[in-house]
């Protein structure tokens, strides 16, 4: 059959299964809006803002595994989806953006509403394509998801001149079923020398950390590092992206690493004889001071990239490949083995990680009149049963629901980490929900992050995605203010918010339901009233303590083992290695 460039797009988007298709109409991309609405497969979400669009489709690649997908018109609806584009790419996420592009004649001219986007997001993309033929769309949109989907994953941007989806320039359609780059095949064999060399490491070890990262997840190998934990009866430690690779409440897991993470995790990380990496990037919120990150340990990393091996850490053994396929052939090899742990030396390491776990180091104020957010957190744990998919927005919130609501499931835990992008809770919210209508989300924010995307309040009325979210309201920009308290000596340049709005009455003015929270007591109610209001979007304003900190805390500069640590409500103290 015979389409124009707009046809082909819609038709290539339907033959690779989209079923969402997130965006905001502008001049360079009528041809294919028009498209779009002369079919009924594919369901476009009107976002509000260009960023929203992004946000959305990268909350709903995180949860489900298949790409998201953006179309934004060219000069400031491709600019404003850069944000997105890099929350995307820093976080590996699989996303194809569609942007729209003046016509290839005007193309260098300044034409009206023209930006290089190829250009632009050449840092922060997997790879971009400018389509120069509308013969060669179809094979470029499926480099562009093949791209996106293998390998490490990441977005991939098709720049597409206005001309090149005329209505008036039909060519024949094909879209192929399979592609092959000479210039890209990622590795998807993995080395079994190196991984038998990794077995014979673990086994000798006598203070062994797994250290797992979101590769796991967005490799779906969590069945398999559960199996491979529980096989080698170590401790495992998550990062921040990969909570929820392995069950949170198991015993053998100590909890979340880095700046944040527990006592017990860092501790034994710094202790340890031999770390496995999997799926994990060392990355600076994680390591600490580099010259003392994990002194004493030999170090096994697992990763898809090779690119992410040894980049900042140097590592014993390499093994490139998919997590999901390294694990299967180490299990296999840790049953066959007739060499086992040395059991007298893992019932001293645990000992000693149950020692450190003693501290409670996330233990906090329970008897305050006011609303502590950790408390908030936990009640939010309990009233969905753990089982929410959870979105955030960036700064202290975000720590506080990393460490208080404790992941079983992957793909359950959505926020953007590596870069760390405020806005991101409400259309992430919005994409999860569309992706499982039956399902509880939340989206745990704070009065700053929330103001930034929050006109996608409209979206979620328009489409009909009942989220609840969860505002965290402390009137500062809370992570700021910590740093601040911290480090500049309580100097609150800039991070105190004295206009904030009226957050019930914002919340139904577009259309939805607001709730005050002001005491600890009407926490659990509200929270037990918003979730069983299954068809309405509820805002959920709870006033916490201003003065709280997210603890524990390693400042820059600083080594796993030299972390601040809170051991009596409101008192922090620096706690050295003993």
């Amino acid at each position: 059959m015979e389409l124009s460039g707009a046809e082909i797009v819609i038709q290539s988007l339907k033959d690779e299964g989209v079923e969402f298709l997130f965006g905001y109409p502008g001049g360079a991309v009528l041809h294919l809006y028009d498209a779009i609405f002369q079919q009924d497969t594919i369901k476009h979400i009107l976002v509000r803002h260009e960023q929203g669009a992004t946000h959305a489709a990268d909350a709903y690649a995180r949860a489900t595994g298949k790409p998201g997908v953006v179309l934004v018109t060219s000069g400031p609806g491709a600019t404003n989806a850069v944000t997105g584009i890099a929350t995307a790419y820093m976080d590996s996420i699989p996303m194809v953006i569609l942007s729209g592009q003046v016509s290839l004649p005007v193309i260098g001219s300044d034409a009206f509403q023209e930006v290089d986007m190829i250009g632009i997001t050449r840092p922060c993309v997997k790879h971009n394509f400018l389509v120069r033929d509308v013969t060669q769309l179809a094979e470029t949109i499926k480099k562009a998801f093949y791209i996106a989907t293998t390998g490490r994953p990441g977005p991939v941007v098709v720049d597409i001149p206005k001309d090149i989806t005329s209505p008036a320039i039909k060519v024949p359609y094909h879209y192929p079923k399979s592609i092959s780059m000479r210039s890209y095949n990622p590795v998807v064999e993995s080395q079994p020398d190196q991984i038998r060399q990794a077995i014979d490491l673990l086994l000798s070890a006598q203070r062994p950390v797994i250290y797992a990262g979101g590769g796991v997840i967005l490799g779906n190998a969590s069945k398999e590092l559960t199996e491979f934990t529980q096989l080698l009866g170590f401790p495992i430690t998550n990062t921040l992206m990969g909570l929820g690779g392995y069950p949170a409440t198991h015993s053998q897991s100590i909890g979340m690493l880095g700046m944040h993470g527990t006592y017990e995790a860092n501790m034994a990380m710094h202790e340890s004889d031999v770390i496995i990496a999997i799926g994990a990037r060392f990355d600076d919120r994680v390591t600490g001071k580099l010259a003392e990150f994990c002194p004493y340990a030999k170090i096994i990393h697992i990763d898809i990239d090779p690119a992410s091996i040894s980049k900042t850490v140097k590592v014993h053994i390499p093994i490139v490949g998919e997590v999901q396929q390294v694990l299967e052939h180490m299990i296999a090899l840790l049953k066959a083995s007739k060499i086992k742990n040395n059991a007298q030396a893992m019932e001293a390491w645990w000992d000693q990680v149950n020692a450190w776990r003693a501290v409670k180091c996330l233990e906090y104020d329970r008897d305050s009149l006011l609303i502590k957010p950790q408390y908030a957190i936990e009640q939010l744990y309990a009233v969905t049963q753990g089982d929410a998919y959870v979105t955030s927005d960036v700064g202290q919130h975000q720590m506080w629901a990393a460490q208080y609501y404790h992941f079983d499931k992957p793909r359950r835990w959505i926020n953007s980490g590596a870069l760390g992008t405020m806005g991101f809770g409400i259309p992430a919210a919005i994409g999860v929900k569309l992706a499982f209508p039956d399902a509880d989300v939340a989206c745990v924010t704070g009065e700053a992050s929330i103001q930034m995307c929050i006109q996608e309040l409209s979206t979620a009325l328009q489409y009909k995605t009942p989220i609840k979210i969860i505002n965290l309201n402390n009137r500062y920009m809370g992570m700021v203010r910590q740093w601040q308290e911290f480090t500049y000596e309580s100097r609150y340049s800039h991070s105190y918010m004295e206009t904030i709005p009226d957050f019930v009455k914002l919340a139904e003015a577009y259309g939805h339901v607001g709730i005050r929270i002001d005491k600890p007591e009407e926490v659990r109610p509200a929270l037990e009233r918003a979730f069983a209001l299954k068809d309405r979007t509820v805002f959920l304003d709870i006033m916490t303590d201003r003065t709280e900190n997210v603890f524990p805390m390693i400042e820059a500069g600083k080594g796993h083992h030299d972390m601040k640590l809170r051991i009596a409500p409101g008192t922090p103290i620096d706690r050295e290695l003993a």
